[in-house]
């Protein structure tokens, strides 16, 4: 479970950013209605499952959702990575901030003890990186690295006792690989449960489902797959899959004994998954899912099938422009999902003003990026804005620029008006 995330000058971000998912203390009455959108986890703290994030093109959304996604991936990719590898981001290059480190920090729940992993680096190496947690409610360290405090590793490291002969993972950690990831790899135990948490529970998108884990799931849930599609308003009542092995030509290169290039095709053998659907005006006539099927039916249907698995699991969702392709109605019923599940969460960002509605969303759900002067993206809560009630209209304010976060168009000229 996600509490609060950091970064600082990456892309578009130039001075710290937060995305703090910890609920508001509200105790207004569409606040105290919305009691589902949120997670108790006890001593009067609670959670939000859902988080909106709205802003104009080009305003840095997908910054923010690139970073979280690159710095997410350097904790179970970094392992693989040699020493002419440079690292697939970009600072913020607008000013000086290009010449400064990068910053990652995130703060989250994982078998109900907090924790708190940070590091910075450059597009060529790690600085520094540490991991703290909160056994008894005070921060305790686990380790601390600082690439610049000396030369031996005894110099650039700190630890506890929490992770068993520490210094051997330490020497087997260059500067290009980040040290939970080394750990893991070595079979520490909380460096794996940490590396789990990122691999397994922070899912980065609902693509890359394999063929496998797709047939089984519509298998065992075709019933749930069907109600949740008719609830969207599709007419299908029926839905077949299974692996096919396809036949196809592919062009190969080969020498001879003599040292010449030949090509020659030969048959190579994969396997599909097909999937066939079938719909209420005539239900035994079978329909090609992918290729008879909208976009937008085939998108919900992956959705779907990833949101059974994050939703009954209690792992957290991160989606950049959830309603490309998907009906209003159905993305409130992907937030209903979650507002209904245990514990699971969902981060995603928008231009769908139709969920800013207070009966769909508290005002600590709903966040906001803008463009500052200097050209670097800023992100706040509409929570911030503490003389907009929650009797107001969250949309209308919105779309009026009350939050400095749409585009401001000028219509005085006609751009396309040949002078000549």
């Amino acid at each position: 479970m996600i509490l609060e995330i950091f970064i600082k000058n990456f892309f578009s971000v130039r001075d710290e950013l937060i995305l703090d998912l910890r609920a508001a203390k509200s105790k207004s009455s569409k606040s105290l209605s919305l009691e589902g959108n949120t997670i108790d986890i006890g001593q009067g703290e609670k959670v939000l499952k859902t988080v909106a994030v709205y802003g104009s093109n080009a305003s840095g959304k997908s910054s923010v959702i690139k970073a979280i996604r690159f710095c997410c991936a350097m904790v179970f990719e970094s392992h693989n990575h040699n020493e002419n590898t440079v690292y697939n981001f970009k600072p913020f290059k607008l000013d000086s901030k290009i010449d400064e480190p990068s910053e990652f920090g995130i703060r989250f729940l994982m078998d109900g003890i907090q924790y708190y992993y940070t590091f910075s680096l450059t597009t060529t190496r790690i600085l520094k990186e540490a991991l703290y947690f909160y056994p008894k409610g005070k921060q305790s360290r686990i380790f601390e690295r600082d690439e610049t405090a000396g030369v031996s590793k005894k110099d650039k490291y700190k630890f506890s006792g929490e992770i068993k002969r520490p210094l051997d993972v330490a020497e087997s950690t260059s500067n290009k690989t980040l040290y939970v990831s080394r750990a893991s790899q070595m079979d520490r135990a909380i460096a794996k449960k940490v590396f789990s948490f990122f691999n397994e529970t922070f899912i980065l998108n609902y693509h890359g489902q394999s063929i496998e884990h797709v047939n089984q799931i519509i298998s065992n849930e075709k019933q749930f797959i069907l109600k949740a599609l008719q609830i969207a308003d599709s007419d299908i009542i029926n839905i077949e899959c299974n692996n096919e092995k396809v036949k196809s030509q592919a062009i190969r290169l080969n020498v001879n004994k003599f040292g010449k290039e030949e090509i020659s095709n030969h048959e190579v053998e994969n396997e599909v998954l097909k999937i066939k659907t079938y719909h209420k005006s005539n239900p035994n006539v079978a329909f090609d899912f992918y290729t008879e099927e909208s976009d937008g039916t085939q998108k919900l249907l992956f959705i779907i099938l990833k949101l059974l698995d994050i939703i009954r699991n209690n792992k957290i969702l991160l989606i950049d422009e959830i309603d490309t392709s998907l009906h209003t109605k159905i993305v409130e019923y992907i937030l209903w999902l979650f507002h209904h599940s245990s514990n699971s969460q969902l981060i995603f960002t928008t231009h769908n003003t139709n969920l800013m509605n207070f009966d769909l969303l508290r005002k600590d759900q709903i966040y906001f990026v803008s463009k500052s002067d200097n050209g670097s993206s800023e992100l706040y809560s509409l929570y911030d804005f503490k003389d907009f009630r929650e009797n107001m209209d969250p949309e209308k304010g919105y779309l009026m620029g009350r939050f400095n976060a749409i585009p401001f168009l000028n219509y005085s000229e006609n751009v396309f008006v040949n002078e000549n």
